[in-house]
Order: structure tokens, then sequence, then C-alpha cells
């Protein structure tokens, strides 16, 4: 027996990046992002992020896990020189991880990716001190303050609701 649908979906929540605004230069020059998921509550971003040559990233430290598909190009950790990710690959990283991104100054086109975060990015500047905090919250208000900027439509994400009470209570 089928079991009993609370949210009966209407239709697939599905997303074609060919017809979605790619936000280019959104964080830092040579970044382009596109938002897939964002949920601020369970603080997990899915972004497919398009590095061009020579983007280096501040070094930084997950609080989650990470999950990042390299769908063309070639990227490589600064302290993991002789593990370069290019197409096809698929890394995952433990919470608790720390690294520097970094895109080949020689690299021939753009590296794309596909990645899911839960938790937080904690940048910190060469010296080792805190630069910056990057979850789903603060994509959230980049993402929202670009598109302001720049006179652009909202983007199409998925992004699941707030919680609420299940009934309204009064306090």
């Amino acid at each position: 027996m089928l079991p009993i649908i609370l949210n009966d979906h209407k239709s697939l929540l599905t997303l074609n990046n060919n017809e979605m605004p790619i936000y280019k230069d959104i964080m830092v020059p040579g970044l382009d992002v596109q938002p897939q998921y964002i949920d601020i509550n369970r603080g997990i971003w899915v972004l497919r992020v398009i590095f061009h040559p020579g983007v280096k990233l501040p070094m930084h430290y997950h609080t989650g896990t990470v999950h990042l598909w390299t769908l063309s190009g070639k990227w490589n950790y600064v302290e993991y020189p002789d593990q370069p990710q290019t197409a096809g690959c698929y890394l995952f990283e433990p919470g608790g991880s720390i690294h520097t991104f970094n895109v080949p100054a020689d690299n021939t086109e753009p590296t794309e990716t596909l990645m899911l975060v839960e938790g937080a990015n904690v940048n910190f500047e060469q010296n080792g001190e805190y630069h910056s905090i990057l979850d789903a919250n603060s994509i959230t208000l980049l993402i929202e303050q670009y598109i302001q900027e720049n006179g652009l439509e909202p983007a199409g994400y998925i992004k699941p609701s707030m919680p609420d009470y299940a009934m309204n209570i009064k306090g």
C-alpha cells in the first residue's frame, strides 16, 4: 500500500540551467554563479560555479561536508598540487577540512563545477587571520544584492520555505 502524501507535488522541482541567468563576477572577479538550491534553515547550498583561469579563493575551513563535481576544466587545492581535479572528477570533502581553491592561470577554458555544501566556509587571509564566512544565508544575501544592484530579475533557484507553527500560536 502506498503511503498517504501530505504535500502532493503537481510537478517536478527541476531547473534548466540553459534558461537560467548566470551571475558573473559575483563574489570575486572571474567567478560566475548559478544557484540551484539554497536552504538557509539546514545550511545547505548547491551552486553551479564557473571559475575562469587564474581564480584563487581564500584559504577556508569547512564546518560541514562538500560534494564537488568537476564538469569541465581543471583546478586544484594549493595544498594538494599533485591531485588536480579535471572534467569527470568527483571530490568529497569531510567537515573540518582546510584548503585553498586554485584554478591554474594557464587553463585554456573556464572550469565548471557543481557543488553541494553543508554548513559554512570560514575564510582566512594568507597570514591565517579571519577574513569572512560563506554560508547559505550569506550566499542568498550576496545573490539578492547582486540582482538588485544590477537590475536583474530574481533568481529562480529552489528554496525551501521557512519553518512555521502547525497552528497559530500567539505569544
